[in-house]
């Protein structure tokens, strides 16, 4: 089990336009995606124990392919670019939104999507629709809470609580869900723990 100030083995494969493009993969994938500066970047550079491996920016958009990693030759993580800009044109955005969803519903080796949500605000209309069509799909999907470190304790509970009884009215139970931060440098373990869980589980 790796700590806190270890890095992992970690290496970029390449930026695809679609899935078809994408190398032929055995490894189980893991997919990180999330509304526009959710804190994506960060945390797969957090994961990683890397300043640059993703490329962070405050203007959204930065990530406009499928970004693909191998990890310790073992697991792959893909960073997918984020969904609900509104300052792209109509017509990227309904072609990113085909090469997202093309990617999460078609990859064979797809483990699990981790989906980012904003600990500090509600639940937002674009991330429900998003978990929507993942059930809908069959995608299996986990919750990240970003940016803890960034609202108060009592505040972030709320904020977590209200999200969990909205999906639950969508769902008769939730997938495990983390909290992370990666100014605190917190939540890392437990994520990178459960990625391991799962690859286990396929052995």
């Amino acid at each position: 089990m790796s700590t806190n100030n270890e890095f992992i083995d970690i290496k970029f494969i390449g930026s695809f336009p679609s899935i078809e493009k994408m190398p032929k993969n055995i490894k189980p994938e893991y997919a990180f995606i999330g509304r526009s500066n959710v804190g994506k970047s960060s945390l797969i550079n957090y994961l990683s124990n890397r300043k640059a491996i993703a490329k962070t920016s405050k203007k959204p958009g930065k990530t406009q392919m499928i970004n693909l990693f191998d990890i310790r030759d073992s697991w792959s993580m893909v960073d997918l670019p984020g969904y609900g800009y509104a300052t792209i044109t109509k017509k990227k955005r309904i072609a990113w939104k085909k090469m997202i969803y093309n990617y999460l519903e078609k990859r064979e080796n797809l483990m699990c999507c981790f989906v980012l949500l904003d600990s500090r605000i509600p639940l937002q209309d674009i991330d429900l629709q998003f978990l929507v069509w993942l059930g809908e799909k069959s995608v299996p999907f986990s919750i990240v809470f970003t940016k803890t470190d960034a609202v108060r304790k009592g505040k972030r509970e709320a904020n977590i609580a209200a999200i969990k009884s909205a999906l639950l009215e969508k769902w008769t139970s939730l997938p495990p869900d983390f909290g992370v931060s990666s100014v605190k440098k917190t939540g890392r373990e437990d994520l990178l723990r459960y990625i391991a869980e799962l690859n286990n589980s396929i052995k």
